[in-house]
């Protein structure tokens, strides 16, 4: 995608957010990774004014506040740029307040496998990261942490993050986490809940290596080319030679 597609894409998903439902007013956040640099949405803006300049341009090894662009980036920008810099397999982020998963992040509980999608992001939990103020390191520290071997987690007290390998794909992974948090959150209050148990999570996540589609040039052995095919037809078809060299000696 071209920087211009992404800005466009950021804003379009942060309006699907909150039409969904998945957030409210201009408490989440997205960004994306681009050519070293991360574009994420601006503080305090709301989505229905977003244009496309107001999204912010920061490099993604620079450690302090430096953005092109006339809005200042979201005042999470520490943690978005952690996450890309620390997790080059991410390429987006989707930060929100959504309401399940933000009900089981103030009881301050990781979500174990009470369902087997728990595998999509990456273990047999998705953790909850411990509280810390908003917007600073402390709080990007303890969201890596919990997002080791993860790509995902809950913020106490706060929300949810999830990451994918475009934006498409990390807007499905937050609409899946929020959904995993409903029901946990249900099966609570049902009574008796069954975890899988880690083996059967180990079988999931071996299965999930190979869940979704693939590139058809990727699924299927590449095939000799026609000229290289008659080749070895015609290499297989010679007959070989049998005959043995005499040495002759000189009268």
């Amino acid at each position: 995608m071209t920087e211009l597609q992404i800005r466009k894409k950021i804003i379009a998903l942060c309006l699907q957010m909150n039409a969904t439902g998945l957030n409210q007013g201009t408490s989440g956040n997205i960004s994306a990774r681009y050519k070293g640099h991360m574009l994420i949405t601006p503080s305090g803006i709301p989505y229905d004014e977003l244009k496309n300049q107001d999204i912010a341009k920061m490099k993604i090894d620079d450690d302090d506040l430096h953005w092109s662009g006339p809005a200042k980036p979201s005042s999470e920008w520490h943690f978005h740029r952690s996450i890309l810099r620390a997790k080059p397999d991410l390429n987006a982020i989707v930060h929100t307040h959504s309401m399940y998963a933000t009900i089981v992040s103030i009881g301050r509980q990781d979500i174990p496998a009470c369902h087997y999608m728990i595998a999509a992001f990456g273990g047999h939990t998705v953790r909850c990261a411990k509280y810390a103020t908003f917007g600073t390191p402390k709080l990007s520290s303890r969201i890596l942490k919990a997002m080791k071997d993860r790509s995902a987690c809950l913020l106490a007290n706060h929300g949810m993050i999830a990451g994918g390998k475009d934006l498409d794909n990390a807007m499905w992974a937050a609409v899946e986490l929020e959904t995993l948090a409903k029901q946990y959150y249900f099966a609570s209050l049902a009574g008796k809940m069954v975890v899988l148990p880690e083996k059967e999570m180990a079988v999931v996540l071996e299965r999930f290596k190979s869940y979704g589609q693939v590139k058809k040039d990727e699924a299927l052995p590449k095939r000799a080319s026609k000229a290289t095919a008659t080749r070895r037809a015609a290499s297989a078809a010679k007959p070989r030679s049998t005959s043995k060299r005499v040495n002759r000696k000189k009268n």
